[in-house]
């Protein structure tokens, strides 16, 4: 048998689900700090920087791999799917949390991660700084979800149009304004729009450029709070008691009325194609949030965590 031993550490799912497990895997190695971790991911760039992960692995690229980390050797597989733990389910824990109760490993308030190296950084900065004009840089994420996806808006994550427009309008004359979205989806007038796929490390490295930041439960919000930047993070149907974190401003939209969800299993509002779960009665999207509780929450937002970072 081979002296070294491993924890074989799986995830699949969003790019925003593998940044919260950058936090996980920060238990692991506390828990294991004479194991080496094999990362077994779907978005393996995010991991392959990160000093405390030994390699990665894209899923289904996993050849010889029984043969040469399992096989004879002392190795730990944590790879069930925390989605399906009853504390996600229920909503009473943040999901890195659940990560950690599902192997009885304690969560001691590790936090998300991303490394940028030095030559990436300087590509990022040549392309964004000469628009920016020296004002201060205001992102605003409005859609989620995949670039292929053919659904303009979803009611049930991304942002009301009218809501995004509000803002820009009054941040426009003192800030460089840019809407990060999709193709498919509407723009806002008169800002800077990125809607052309771009890489995982490029929507990080612009984050880490901007002085404010409105998100919606997507995984911008997930690299905002790795670079240590608070944000003001919008709410539909989705929960930022599992998914959110500390160090933003969680905004959470006006309460639905209570209604039955003939296609609900598990969880309640799915993310996408999801009209017929729309629970507001004649209600236009632009009204389910306050317009002047978002904007005061930008104007008060420094990069400087708030006390409770997490």
């Amino acid at each position: 048998m081979s002296e070294e031993k491993y924890v074989v550490c799986q995830c699949q799912g969003g790019w925003g689900k593998h940044i919260l497990f950058t936090a996980f895997l920060q238990v692991v190695q506390k828990a294991h700090p004479d194991r080496k971790i094999i990362a077994v991911v779907a978005w393996p760039e995010l991991f392959a920087s990160l000093p405390f992960v030994h390699r990665v692995f894209p899923l289904g690229q996993t050849q010889y791999f029984y043969s040469t980390y399992i096989e004879g050797r002392d190795t730990i597989i944590y790879a069930q799917e925390p989605y399906f733990a009853t504390s996600h389910v229920t909503k009473t824990h943040p999901l890195i949390e659940t990560w950690c109760m599902i192997y009885g490993l304690t969560y001691k308030g590790e936090q998300p991660v991303i490394k940028i190296n030095a030559e990436q950084k300087k590509a990022i900065r040549s392309f964004y700084e000469p628009r920016i004009e020296n004002k201060p840089f205001l992102l605003i994420h409005t859609n989620g979800g995949m670039y292929n996806s053919e659904r303009p808006y979803s009611w049930a994550r991304d942002l009301p149009f009218d809501v995004a427009c509000k803002v820009a309008n009054h941040f426009k004359k003192s800030h460089f304004i840019m809407q990060v979205t999709r193709q498919v989806c509407p723009k806002i007038p008169d800002v800077f729009v990125r809607n052309e796929p771009l890489s995982n490390t490029e929507l990080a490295g612009i984050v880490e450029l901007t002085d404010k930041r409105l998100l919606i439960d997507s995984s911008l919000q997930h690299v905002s709070c790795a670079f240590g930047l608070p944000a003001t993070v919008c709410w539909n149907a989705t929960s930022p008691v599992i998914f959110g974190h500390k160090i933003h401003d969680n905004i959470v939209a006006k309460e639905k009325p209570k209604k039955d969800l003939p296609g609900a299993y598990f969880f309640d509002y799915s993310f996408d194609q999801n009209e017929n779960e729309f629970p507001y009665e004649d209600e236009d999207v632009s009204n389910i949030f306050n317009i002047d509780q978002i904007i005061d929450s930008l104007e008060k937002q420094s990069n400087e965590p708030k006390k409770g970072f997490g």
